[in-house]
């Protein structure tokens, strides 16, 4: 099970719009999927016009299974939603002892699929290290502008300090420039900086596209809501080097053939 973490302390990058596709997307190629969304804002719920009827507060704060928070959104994927009370379980982080891994700890266990996508809030807050603590990999949207890149810089440096301080085997495995606009000279400038200091890391742009805001608003995925579109192909071409990293990082994904159980705390 691959257990990633989209992340970025910059709003405005699509993080959120890259959970949703990339989820919808992976599913889409007969893989399991489960989206958690670990941002107080609750965009993961309003970009899919639905939410769990238990969400990550009741999860994380309330003793509820995971089994009576993950909401069905169809074949192959699966949601918890947040609201703005999961800023009231960030505060009751703070006098908690080992505060950074509860997640872990309440996700133990947690083996149904091939994919744990988590939606963090934009910030570098004891949610974010929760999760930087529970995932293997982080992928980093960024908009191709200057404070993007430089943003980039100081998410990059943050999840190798996590993964070296808390001897916790977390690494960057995917770069997804966005907001990318090839008629500025600005974006392209900053795209080729991006590339040369994470050629390998770095995925196809995700081109500028009015489709992708407007499926947000009729609650669907990209694919769903425009399936020919720019963002739909830009977004697939990330989809399938994801699925091609399994090979490329040695990870096995277990079989999606029936009904998964749910075994976590």
């Amino acid at each position: 099970m691959r257990k990633i973490c989209i992340v970025n302390e910059k709003g405005g990058v699509g993080k959120t719009t890259s959970t949703v596709n990339i989820a919808a997307g992976l599913s889409r190629m007969d893989k399991k999927v489960l989206i958690l969304d670990l941002d107080p804002q609750g965009s993961i719920g309003t970009c899919l016009n639905d939410v769990s009827q238990k969400d990550m507060f009741d999860f994380l704060m309330e003793g509820a299974h995971v089994r009576e928070c993950i909401k069905s959104m169809g074949k192959n994927l699966d949601i918890i939603t947040s609201k703005d009370n999961l800023v009231d379980a960030e505060l009751a982080f703070v006098g908690k002892k080992n505060n950074l891994a509860i997640l872990r700890e309440k996700l133990t266990g947690l083996s149904a699929y091939d994919y744990v996508l988590i939606d963090c809030p934009p910030s570098l807050s004891l949610l974010t290290q929760n999760a930087l603590l529970y995932a293997n990999e982080a992928f980093i949207p960024v908009s191709t502008d200057f404070l993007g890149l430089k943003g980039l810089r100081k998410v990059y440096k943050l999840v190798k300090s996590i993964g070296d301080k808390f001897d916790h085997d977390v690494k960057v495995t995917k770069i997804i420039p966005t907001l990318y606009d090839a008629r500025s000279r600005h974006c392209t400038k900053i795209l080729t900086e991006i590339k040369n200091e994470y050629y390998e890391l770095v995925s196809d742009p995700i081109r500028v596209n009015t489709k992708l805001k407007e499926a947000q608003q009729h609650g669907q995925s990209i694919f769903k809501y425009a399936k020919s579109s720019r963002g739909a192909k830009d977004y697939m071409k990330v989809v399938q080097s994801i699925v091609y990293d399994e090979s490329r990082y040695n990870v096995k994904v277990p079989s999606t053939n029936g009904k998964a159980a749910v075994a976590a705390n």
